[in-house]
């Protein structure tokens, strides 16, 4: 296929922090990519929250299954509107790297013990993780990816924070939530990726756990359309007993129907601001988006999503308990770095010696936690305290 002249192209790539030769037989996005999937970061991902704590079932999606199913999305995208899809691979494995544990109950929680060291934020921990805290290489920290999948990766970071990004690397990857410049097409496909696959997961997946049903979707026509169109061509799907059929296939139209409108809105936003290269893409407003009627419906099912699913009573108190977990840690290993890892211990020893010697630790203590798989931090907790939460 051959690539939009907007498209990112891997022989034009902005590089590497640490200049390498190219790959034999690897373009430089094809080698971000296989670097992450081999990461260490990227193996815990199974065993961190999307929704469901992971030992609430076998079934339910995990940060390691939301990323592959971004992926596959953003691939199907990239392809129709000849954007680079190992990029769109590379970011979208990538992207919630940082993820606590515990989903965003875990994140909030540990951004409320980093209120007075610089808050915590996943897509900056994403970040870190690529240019720091990975430890595979004997020339460097970090995985030492090209500048396009580090600006996918941080698709949302604040002013202060991208200020602190823009003095430690000028005119790098926190430079654009400065001046107001958008990200390649392929990181603006694969945040709209992202929000198309949890949507539709989040579905199946809350249905399955029984905490929403069949008849509560009926109230939001983005699902509902296509539960009705599914009933007409297949009535024998109305018996109770093919319940788990209908919301496959109503589920698989959904998605169907909002990649073709992606891809169509997409197209026809490239051809009135007629960018000729990714320079030109960077000074135009955001391009890859739903239409209008698709963008409303879109956020009346995340709506619904927030009430009936996130907020439920069952999943919140689950979520309560996850936030002791993270609060407790966190003092515990402020207080006690030896608990932590030996790696870092270490790194927490040499905070000791930093200009501000309680942020540095409260940093190496929130590296540590948000690398936590589920299991790990729990078990850690009931360690620590010998109180069993999860």
């Amino acid at each position: 296929m051959t690539l939009a002249c907007y498209a990112c192209d891997p022989a034009q790539s902005r590089g590497r922090h640490y200049p390498q030769a190219p790959a034999l037989t690897r373009t430089e996005y094809q080698r971000d990519r296989d670097r992450i999937v081999h990461s260490t970061a990227f193996r815990r991902l199974v065993y961190k929250t999307q929704v469901f704590v992971n030992h609430e079932g076998d079934l339910f999606r995990t940060r390691l299954t939301h990323s592959l199913e971004v992926a596959q999305l953003g691939r199907s995208v990239a392809r129709s509107l000849r954007l680079n899809e190992d990029l769109v691979e590379a970011i979208a494995l990538a992207h919630d790297l940082g993820h606590t544990p515990f989903g965003h109950a875990g994140q909030d929680a540990l951004n409320d013990c980093m209120t007075a060291f610089g808050g915590f934020e996943h897509n900056l921990q994403s970040l870190r993780v690529v240019d720091h805290l990975e430890e595979r290489y004997p020339q460097f920290d970090g995985l030492n990816l090209t500048f396009e999948t580090r600006e996918g990766i941080l698709k949302h970071c604040s002013r202060s924070n991208a200020q602190v990004l823009e003095m430690k690397e000028p005119g790098g990857v926190g430079l654009r939530f400065l001046d107001g410049t958008q990200p390649s097409l392929e990181a603006q496909l694969c945040n709209l990726a992202d929000e198309i696959a949890y949507n539709a997961h989040d579905i199946d997946d809350g249905v399955r756990s029984g905490l929403i049903t069949l008849e509560q979707l009926e109230a939001v026509a983005l699902f509902d359309d296509f539960r009705r169109e599914a009933l007409a061509e297949y009535p024998q799907l109305q018996d109770a007993a093919h319940g788990r059929r209908l919301l496959y296939e109503a589920t698989r139209r959904m998605l169907t129907a909002q990649v073709h409108d992606v891809i169509a809105a997409t197209t026809a936003a490239v051809e009135t601001a007629a960018p000729t290269s990714v320079a030109a893409v960077r000074q135009q407003a955001p391009l890859v988006q739903f239409g209008p009627d698709m963008r409303l419906k879109s956020q009346a099912l995340k709506t619904f999503l927030l009430h009936q699913l996130y907020r439920h009573p069952q999943v919140m108190q689950t979520m309560n308990q996850a936030q002791t977990i993270v609060h407790e840690l966190f003092k515990a290993y402020l207080e006690q770095p030896q608990e932590m890892g030996e790696g870092f211990l270490a790194r927490a020893e040499a905070a000791a010696g930093a200009p501000d010697p309680l942020s540095a630790s409260a940093r190496v203590v929130a590296d540590y936690i948000a690398g936590m798989t589920d299991r790990f931090a729990a078990r850690e907790h009931k360690r620590l305290t010998g109180v069993k939460l999860l």
